[in-house]
């Protein structure tokens, strides 16, 4: 059975080099890959992509002949692109691959919160096995209520595009000197640094964590605490840039996928 592996996030958390470097990841252990870029508007990508939404639709093109901005036209686009799932699919079960990793667009609310999204991922993997991977970049979560918008934001797409989902903290390149600790000791120094693992982390009180800065109501802050711990796992810390943790997020895909059996 093909395993098909959603890459979203917001804007700039690296879903497009994290695609390209998860691809070659797997590739080093003779696992066949297609590579999927689902963003119509996407100009330079880091991986040649086997199956790709530009050759249907076009954002740029769409953007000039109907006067629109670069978010109308990405709506419109993805929009159309459902008038060729059909296409897609046959391409993508052409590739005859272990794994599909579909890179989607930019704009996380345009497939997360729009009517198309659920439909879309549906019409992809039906009959495959799937999962999504959440990305979240490091750099955003440095203090306590950025964690809480952004596991807010992804506890959000779980649930509206339905689909198991691992979440990973990427580009902890920028918030820890790679150079100076072993692979061991990057992750002890990342769950160090980064409060979104304290807010996770069952050894730690919501209390402790859930800060009266957050939220104008304590009580709002601890409760929130509580239904993330509960819907959540600690994200995998990963750098798609320089290829570390690739290991633990395959794992964590791996048990993911079996779920959704």
């Amino acid at each position: 059975m093909v395993n098909v592996v959603f890459i979203a996030g917001p804007a700039g958390s690296g879903k497009s080099t994290l695609t390209s470097t998860l691809a070659t990841w797997l590739e080093g252990f003779e696992k066949s890959v297609c590579k999927v870029n689902l963003d119509p508007a996407a100009e330079l990508l880091p991986y040649v992509p086997d199956v790709d939404a530009r050759r249907y639709v076009n954002a740029r093109e769409i953007m000039v002949e109907r006067g629109l901005g670069p978010n109308g036209a990405l709506v419109v686009s993805m929009d159309e692109l459902l008038n060729y799932t059909s296409d897609l699919r046959t391409e993508i079960e052409e590739c005859a691959s272990d794994y599909v990793l579909v890179d989607l667009p930019g704009q996380l609310e345009i497939v997360a919160f729009r009517l198309l999204g659920p439909r879309l991922l549906h019409e992809l993997s039906s009959g495959h096995r799937a999962t999504m991977v959440f990305l979240i970049d490091a750099r955003l979560v440095s203090r306590v209520h950025s964690a809480y918008s952004l596991l807010l934001l992804a506890l959000s797409a779980m649930y509206r595009l339905n689909i198991p989902t691992v979440i990973a903290l990427n580009k902890i390149d920028t918030i820890v000197d790679l150079s100076k600790y072993s692979q061991a000791k990057i992750y002890e120094k990342v769950y160090e640094v980064a409060p979104i693992y304290r807010l996770l982390a069952e050894e730690y009180e919501c209390a402790s964590v859930a800060t009266k800065e957050v939220f104008i109501d304590f009580s709002i802050s601890l409760q929130l605490c509580e239904v993330l711990r509960q819907a959540i796992k600690p994200p995998v810390p990963v750098s798609a840039r320089e290829a570390i943790g690739m290991d633990l997020l395959i794992a964590e895909i791996e048990n993911s996928l079996a779920s959704y059996e």
